[in-house]
């Protein structure tokens, strides 16, 4: 499944399901698909948002840079709905996702 966010303030974006709902769970969510978040809603939710990227930027530090299992980390995942999400709070703008 992929699911698309979109905003009048940003051409929208695609991400994989598994990692979109992680996403929104992170930002303080259901992680209901589909659905919507306020304008007002928009800044808690990046902050939750940016602070588990700090997090998880962290403990990928700790691990091991020479491990055979490389995946791409919640910071580079993380990074278009984050940009996503400052241009809707810009604008004043709703966030709509929808598989």
């Amino acid at each position: 499944m992929l699911v698309t966010f979109s905003s009048r303030a940003h051409a929208d974006i695609t991400l994989f399901g598994d990692v979109a709902k992680k996403l929104l769970e992170l930002m303080g969510h259901s992680g209901t698909i589909p659905s919507a978040m306020l304008p007002e809603e928009l800044p808690d939710a990046l902050a939750r948002l940016e602070a588990a990227v700090a997090a998880s930027k962290a403990a990928e530090q700790q691990a091991d840079p020479d491990a055979d299992d490389f995946q791409p980390g919640l910071a580079q995942r993380a990074l278009p709905l984050i940009t996503l999400l400052r241009a809707a709070i810009a604008a004043h703008a709703e966030v709509m996702w929808d598989s």
